[in-house]
């Protein structure tokens, strides 16, 4: 079949809703598969005008595949180069505050050395070794409600010497966030 004006416009009629329930198996997104199709339509015509296609139903749906294979491919890519985008910017973000991470560190760590002695030790057990309360009362030979008490007290005392000694409210908020984990 040679193409013209005449067989394009055959072509187009018989086959572009057929094509476009084709592409549904590879999605279901209709402006993604019209466009392609219409890719498809375009290259027909502009490619291979006044020339012969001898398998026009094989060469529309070869097509038609190919490129939907590319498109979303060419999708997926992107995604990909998003997240990459989003990671490094959010590692920047977070290089920027390293500067007040360490700030912080340190204030929290001046916080901690300035509850008392036994009130300390649970806290240091609690967040910085990850037992649990339980774990800590058999460690100690204490119970868990008194484990549960001297922590109340560590938590109070270390915001009430970080809301005295810290110079801004974010690293303040940042903080209680922090203490308010597990």
């Amino acid at each position: 079949m040679i193409i013209d004006a005449e067989t394009f416009k055959d072509a187009y009629n018989d086959y572009f809703e057929i094509i476009c329930r084709f592409l549904n198996y590879y999605t279901r997104d209709s402006q993604a598969i019209e466009e392609v199709v219409q890719d498809v339509f375009v290259t027909l015509w502009e490619e291979y005008e006044g020339r012969e296609v001898q398998y026009i139903k094989t060469f529309l749906y070869n097509s038609a595949r190919n490129r939907m294979l590319n498109y979303l491919r060419d999708k997926e890519n992107r995604m990909i180069l998003l997240e990459k985008w989003a990671r490094i910017e959010l590692e920047e973000n977070e290089a920027t505050d390293c500067v007040d991470r360490e700030a912080f560190s340190q204030l929290l760590q001046a916080a901690v050395e300035s509850l008392p002695e036994k009130c300390k030790e649970i806290f240091i057990l609690s967040r910085e070794e990850q037992l649990s309360y339980k774990e800590i009362a058999q460690i100690k030979d204490i119970s868990v409600k008194t484990v549960e008490n001297q922590m109340g007290i560590a938590l109070k005392k270390i915001r009430e010497y970080l809301s005295d000694h810290a110079g801004e409210t974010v690293t303040l908020v940042f903080l209680l966030m922090k203490l308010a984990e597990k």
